[in-house]
């Protein structure tokens, strides 16, 4: 790991301060962050750890939406009552994620800024209209994810919240790897009163919907609807644990499964 300078402020205008002036990173919960630096992938100058400033902590059920601060830990999301309440599959992919370190530690903040192409909370964002409220205006989660850990934030653009939509019923599914428990694939399916949206993790470079399973789901939801689907291979990750064209059938099995569950 490269040296680095570490500072905790205590508000959002002295982390964005710091972090013009130092041309660092902001640091969240550091699970993927502090993993690259110490394979030497990334070399930020200062670390702005986030975790002092309170503004950007808090869980609000807001009508038909569940607002999440940037600096939710992954495991206050699983355990809320509120969240339970209006999103439980929001809390079960919370309660999903990693090992028990990695979700009292992780943020929601962090996971969807860094933009790992195995992270859970990608899907959701994008299967329940999510919306990702930054210090400076509000991106949907559509026109968020642009590519490998890329997203459509502008340097030393801070999330503050994300707004999720609370659907009729939604599940997530995940085929993880079984040491990381990293998304090989994540299917999350949403179900609203007037559309089905159903997002991917684990499968291309950034997480994606995929709107021919929508279609189909659209016209008759119903797990054979989805299992039908035959999805192109073409733009699939593929490595040692998966490839590209069992990465893509896999889609439409987790996506039948997880419709199952939900009628």
């Amino acid at each position: 790991m490269y040296a680095f300078h570490y500072q905790k402020p205590n508000t959002l205008k002295e982390a964005r301060d710091l972090v013009h002036a130092s041309g660092g990173s902001f640091l969240a919960g550091g699970q993927s962050l502090v993993q690259a630096m110490k394979l030497r992938m990334s070399n930020p100058a200062a670390l702005v750890d986030l975790s002092g400033v309170g503004e950007l902590q808090g869980i609000q059920v807001q009508g038909v939406t569940v607002r999440v601060g940037a600096m939710a830990r992954h495991a206050q999301v699983a355990d809320d009552a509120q969240v339970r309440e209006a999103i439980p599959a929001l809390a079960a992919l919370a309660a999903g994620i990693g090992d028990p370190m990695v979700r009292n530690q992780g943020t929601l903040g962090g996971s969807m800024a860094y933009s790992d192409p195995s992270a859970c909370y990608p899907s959701a964002a994008l299967a329940l209209k999510a919306v990702i409220h930054t210090d400076a205006r509000d991106i949907a989660a559509d026109d968020f994810f642009l590519g490998l850990y890329q997203t459509a934030l502008e340097p030393a653009e801070v999330i503050r919240a994300v707004t999720f939509a609370k659907p009729v019923s939604a599940v997530y599914m995940k085929f993880k790897h079984p040491a990381s428990k990293l998304a090989l694939v994540g299917v999350f399916v949403a179900r609203f009163k007037d559309e089905v949206r159903v997002g991917v993790t684990g499968a291309q470079a950034c997480a994606f919907r995929a709107t021919a399973l929508e279609q189909a789901l659209q016209a008759s939801f119903a797990p054979a609807a989805a299992q039908a689907v035959q999805l192109s291979s073409a733009d699939m990750l593929s490595d040692i644990h998966a490839s590209a064209p069992y990465r893509a059938a896999l889609i439409s099995t987790l996506a039948a499964r997880a419709v199952a569950q939900m009628i």
